[in-house]
């Protein structure tokens, strides 16, 4: 079933790099128009990760609620496909009560999953995997994982001998399409080496394996994309030194520390990869010291806007603004009056 972009209810989708001032937008935009928050950040889905991912605070949300929050533990993965259920079925649920869903955040996989959604990957055929599990049981899973390497060096290099699961997927959509997960992905213009603020290092091709998942069409509503950014790219920067100096401050360090003594966490977790995470780990293990740890905390944040902005270049039919301006909260509002459902 087609939808026709005129009868399609409307979504906003408020974007930009981390520290421009999303979320202040954000909330302003639901005292205006009768709009509820999804967040749509890798990092804050995870429970007791606050300080180090600019979560709002208690006072923020009672004010304005943002669905997709603290929904995991640390300990737990979460897939793009995972989000793209959630997403929907919020804004679904958003839109039935008459109101408008305003997904808020900077993992730009998850909007470009939302917007596009992906495409089938060929199904599981058991003779070919048969023929991999053989392999494996009479060479190992590393004999197995060199023939990925051969095929596709890019899948291989995410996915370890210690993986069979996904390991044994990636070869066998090689030898059932003859074209690689790596080639899939990138023709379709999905594939990111590091898409979002939890250091995510798959592709969207992690979403498809065994599990019979299929394509995943765009969702069914009239996105309006607004960027928010600061012009001047010093200016941002300076925005996310003096953040982090303000999480060090409110306890970054001991909320880090409270994982790092955790039996159920380690750093090679995706909830640790996340920006700062890791290099406060890191000064917990000894490997920096402080001032090390805090620059290339906010090294690793800059790298991260920089490749925000580089989705947003290319994004279609974007509104920008600019982070100081005044007046962006009567322009996104004359944006959204103009959009047609």
């Amino acid at each position: 079933m087609t939808h026709s972009k005129q009868v399609m209810p409307k979504a906003i989708c408020l974007m930009g790099p981390t520290a421009a001032g999303k979320t202040d937008l954000a909330i302003s935009l639901t005292e205006q128009l009768p709009c509820d928050i999804i967040s749509v950040d890798s990092a804050l889905i995870y429970r007791g990760m606050d300080i180090g991912t600019a979560k709002p605070d208690q006072e923020t949300l009672q004010k304005a609620p943002h669905r997709l929050i603290d929904i995991i533990d640390a300990s737990e993965t979460y897939s793009v496909a995972h989000f793209y259920t959630d997403a929907l079925k919020e804004m679904q649920a958003i839109s039935s009560k008459g109101r408008i869903p305003l997904l808020v955040g900077g993992t730009m996989m998850y909007y470009r999953i939302l917007t596009q959604g992906i495409a089938a990957l060929p199904s599981a055929d058991e003779q070919v995997r048969q023929q991999i599990k053989q392999d494996a049981q009479a060479h190992g899973w590393e004999y197995v994982h060199a023939q990925l390497t051969e095929v596709d060096p890019v899948s291989a290099a995410r996915i370890k001998p210690s993986d069979p699961q996904r390991l044994q997927r990636a070869l066998e959509v090689y030898r059932v399409s003859g074209k690689t997960m790596t080639q899939i992905w990138s023709e379709q213009g999905a594939l990111t080496s590091n898409a979002s603020q939890s250091g995510y290092t798959g592709s969207v091709s992690e979403v498809c394996s065994d599990s019979g998942l299929g394509g995943l069409p765009p969702v069914p509503f009239n996105l309006i994309n607004v960027a928010i950014s600061p012009l001047d790219r010093s200016v941002l920067h300076q925005r996310i030194e003096q953040r982090f100096d303000i999480m060090l401050k409110k306890g970054f360090i001991e909320e880090v520390e409270q994982f790092y003594r955790s039996d159920k966490i380690n750093a090679d977790m995706p909830s640790m990869r996340c920006v700062g995470y890791r290099q406060v780990w890191d000064f917990l293990e000894g490997k920096l010291d402080k001032t090390a740890m805090r620059e290339r905390g906010i090294i690793a944040t800059r790298q991260l806007a920089k490749r925000q902005l580089t989705w947003l270049r290319s994004w279609p039919d974007l509104n920008s603004l600019e982070t100081n301006d005044v007046k962006n909260l009567a322009k996104v509002l004359k944006i959204v009056e103009n959009a047609a459902y």
